[in-house]
């Protein structure tokens, strides 16, 4: 399955049913009066979270969805039918904007949740509704009110409790392939991963789900490389996991190429908590390994962690450091109870 996590849909409501002008005409009945129906209700444009889904490549074989007219009333005070609605189904974690790309409508996080992009027009009243004590017999119905039509568009933004940052092949689908029953493309070439992946990451008995996105390179967030599209996978993570290779000529500099593009991308992204790890450290001897993580701590500012994804070596202290800031962000936040006299 391709992945798509952008999507242009155009959509319409229905429209309301118009209400109906006629009169009650049966023998041996004078003066029947009115008995026009009102119109139906035209249908809504519906967005719901379904399972089973982790990509919006359906909306691209289908961008118009349009629900139906309400049908207009009829007489013997017949109201008309009620159009059917339309369910545009998306899966978790997509966020509805307006047609400007950035005006956030709706965020849909949690399987089952709805919301209307578009609802149908109220039908009109027919002649029935306008008869009064002075008026026996109104000539006069309303229209259908019209439905609406809009543009949208769908973003995708996948649900994770940890996210992976690096350079190209700084060696975070190795990471997630052996941490998890992921399986993304490896090879020894960069921009080897084109689209997100998820994986589920089991340590200590407990679990997570961790999230690998593209390699990001200097002027990422000027469109350079894949650019950094890809970022808002990893903006609902509670924790960012940095990895490092350990083999560069340049650690203290692919360090803070990523931090800049985290900066330029969201600064909120960026304050998030972090985990540094320098990748790749079976490639080096012992005085190797302490020369790039005094490199790395220098440029850092922090602790740095040494790990493997290959050999595995450090693989298990580092999804424990990963999974100890899941849980502190998982934890409920303690009521502080205002004291008033």
């Amino acid at each position: 399955m391709k992945f798509l996590d952008l999507a242009k849909v155009y959509i319409r409501s229905g429209s309301g049913g118009g209400g109906s002008i006629s009169f009650r005409r049966e023998k041996y009945i004078e003066r029947g009066g009115p008995d026009g129906g009102d119109g139906g209700r035209g249908g809504d444009v519906i967005a719901e979270v379904v399972e089973g889904l982790n990509t919006l490549i359906d909306f691209r074989y289908q961008q118009h969805f349009f629900a139906k007219n309400g049908q207009p009333g009829m007489g013997k005070q017949r109201t008309g039918k009620d159009g059917d609605d339309i369910i545009l189904r998306v899966p978790q974690g997509t966020e509805i904007l307006d047609e400007d790309e950035e005006t956030v409508i709706a965020d849909l996080t949690e399987v089952g949740d709805r919301f209307v992009l578009a609802a149908g027009g109220n039908g009109g009243f027919g002649n029935l509704h306008f008869k009064t004590a002075t008026n026996q017999a109104p000539r006069r119905s309303n229209p259908g009110i019209e439905g609406v039509e809009r543009t949208l568009w769908l973003r995708l933004k996948l649900i994770a409790d940890a996210g992976l940052l690096g350079l190209p092949n700084a060696g975070k689908s190795t990471f997630l392939a052996a941490s998890s029953n992921a399986r993304p493309k490896i090879a020894d070439y960069p921009f080897t991963t084109l689209h997100p992946n998820l994986g589920v990451v089991g340590v200590d008995n407990a679990e997570f789900v961790m999230a690998d996105i593209p390699g990001l390179i200097e002027g990422a967030s000027e469109g350079r490389g894949l650019g950094d599209l890809f970022l808002g996978h990893v903006e609902r993570c509670e924790v960012l996991l940095h990895l490092i290779d350990g083999t560069s000529q340049t650690i203290a500099e692919d360090y803070q190429t990523i931090i800049t593009e985290l900066e330029a991308y969201s600064p909120e992204l960026a304050a998030k908590p972090r985990v540094t790890a320098l990748n790749k450290i079976d490639a080096l001897d012992d005085e190797e390994r302490a020369e790039a993580r005094a490199e790395l701590e220098k440029a850092s500012g922090g602790p740095v962690m040494e790990m493997s994804g290959v050999s595995r070596e450090g693989l298990t202290e580092v999804l424990r450091a990963v999974r100890a800031q899941v849980t502190k962000a998982r934890k409920p936040k303690e009521k502080v109870e205002e004291w008033r006299p």
